[in-house]
């Protein structure tokens, strides 16, 4: 297909981007569109490694507990849509390279919290409010799992929400402030690669990576051969920071908000499709979700808006819609991996969609509170198909993490491993992501700085980074000033009645979702 493509006078695919800087002519659009709908007809050689339907999914991870076939995957609304027959199965792509055999210690279960307490009393000190007899949900679901039981969080859509634990408001500002500024630090070498992130920072004497890129400094030359992120350069260098900027790492997780508070957790990937039409400009998606929004405005139905004519759908679009799901589903991993698919449906598969269930269940983990950094990417990853190249790209992450002294050399290992798959394709993020967090060891600032100093995808990383270790800090004082102060509790973003809103006050409507029955 490829030679097809090329045969025809299609260009080469951009390295630095998803899309070619010219627009293709109509004779080579129609191609384009040919070639795409035979590569989703193709079935996957890594189908029985990599399910992309929920029961599937979920037989392949115990973590996520037996559940009826009528999974939290995409819920059909309204006339059938044009393409609803389409093959949903993923095009093949380049072999799983070796990673360490997976660790199969299970993750902590966040304890249970005794009753009685006022509930906002008792979300200020990590604790579940009562349920309606007095006895608190993480009582219940400590004492069904000491008896051998599930727990009914951790079935999903189809199970009442009973959170074993709720993470204290100060936690989820830190976590709000942590996602903030890690996608801050790597906005402006966005796009860079490696060599270019290591030449502008140690150009200014900040390598290893400890604080907010600068251009003082920077040789004229250096800074021609790399210039920084265009659109992010203004707002993002330590010189001109002035509150959050707008970005789609934290869009995402606002929309992720604005869908709880309208539809609880049992939502639909139909629900976050009617949002993301009512409430998110076109312009403002990228990559896989622009392709699944274009789909939408065609007719197309999810689950078909992840496939059809979608070559993004295992990128790493939708882990950066995941927090949310763990921030409200604290200490029950399951429960928010169940949620992050529902939501990565619209747009992503296998892959693609096993990134936001990652990220999920470990901020879910970190959320508990009885979590360390490695009991919460233990979690994030036992609810991943252990077979998939995502799971082989967190161990592989994390051994590295764990053998090398020295980050950069985990880096090297990482791009070497998995330098064929694009910049901002979920696997090598998540080994990156995976490497961070386990080298810093739940420190704050080494998290968000080794997770940008490493390349691919800075600011998703930095920002989901930040979001973890952020929560593990515990409050906004646990955070350095050096990288909250520059916020000014102020976050720009496009999403209506949210411009300039302030994480404090997100916090706290994130604890509402949290403690929302």
């Amino acid at each position: 297909m490829r030679d097809r493509w090329l045969a025809a006078g299609g260009a080469p695919a951009p390295v630095r981007a998803g899309a070619s800087g010219e627009p293709a002519p109509p004779r080579l659009r129609a191609l384009a569109e040919r070639l795409l709908d035979e590569l989703a007809a193709l079935p996957s050689p890594l189908a029985a490694d990599e399910p992309v339907d929920w029961p599937s999914i979920v037989a392949a991870c115990p973590a996520l507990g037996h559940r009826p076939a009528a999974g939290p995957g995409p819920v059909h609304r309204g006339a059938p849509g044009p393409h609803r027959a389409l093959a949903s199965g993923p095009a093949g792509e380049a072999a799983r390279p070796h990673g360490p055999a997976p660790d199969r210690t299970p993750p902590r279960a966040a304890d249970g919290v005794a009753a009685g307490e006022d509930a906002s009393r008792a979300a200020r000190h990590g604790q579940a409010p009562p349920t309606a007899d007095g006895v608190a949900a993480g009582e219940d679901a400590s004492r069904a799992a000491r008896h051998g039981q599930a727990s009914g969080a951790e079935h999903g859509q189809d199970a009442p929400h009973a959170p074993r634990t709720a993470p204290g408001e100060d936690a989820l500002h830190a976590a709000w402030l942590g996602r903030a500024a890690g996608c801050l630090l790597g906005k402006p070498v966005e796009k860079l690669p490696l060599d270019a992130i290591r030449a502008l920072a140690r150009a200014t004497g900040n390598w290893p990576l400890a604080d907010w890129f600068t251009a003082r400094g920077v040789p004229a030359e250096l800074a021609a051969a790399h210039p920084w992120n265009r659109r992010s350069a203004a707002t993002s260098l330590a010189e001109n920071i002035d509150g959050m900027p707008e970005d789609d790492d934290l869009n995402y997780p606002l929309l992720g908000l604005v869908l709880l508070r309208r539809h609880g957790r049992r939502f639909t990937t139909a629900d976050v499709g009617a949002l993301w039409l009512d409430e998110l400009p076109a312009g403002r998606t990228f990559t896989a979700e622009r392709v699944a929004y274009r789909n939408l405005l065609c007719g197309v139905e999810p689950p078909h808006t992840a496939v059809r004519r979608n070559p993004f759908r295992e990128w790493i679009g939708a882990a950066i819609r995941a927090d949310v799901h763990g921030w409200t589903n604290p200490g029950a991993p399951a429960t928010a991996a169940a949620q992050a698919f529902r939501d990565a449906a619209l747009s992503h598969t296998a892959n693609g969609a096993y990134s936001a269930m990652f990220v999920a269940a470990t901020v879910a983990a970190a959320a508990g509170g009885a979590a360390g950094v490695h009991e919460a990417l233990a979690a994030g990853l036992a609810v991943v198909p252990p077979r998939s190249r995502l799971a082989g790209a967190v161990r592989f992450g994390i051994a590295a993490a764990r053998e090398e002294v020295d980050f950069d050399r985990a880096v090297d290992r990482i791009h070497h491993a998995y330098g064929a798959l694009h910049w901002v394709h979920s696997v090598p993020n998540a080994a990156l992501l995976a490497a961070a967090l386990t080298h810093a060891d739940g420190d704050f600032a080494g998290s968000v700085c080794r997770a940008v100093s490493g390349g691919l995808d800075t600011d998703s990383n930095g920002a989901t980074a930040g979001s973890v270790a952020g929560l593990l800090a515990g409050s906004p004082d646990a955070l350095p000033a050096r990288w909250t102060t520059p916020l000014k509790n102020r976050l720009a973003t496009s999403v209506a009645g949210f411009d300039g809103v302030g994480f404090d006050t997100l916090a706290r409507l994130t604890v509402e979702e949290a403690l929302r029955p």
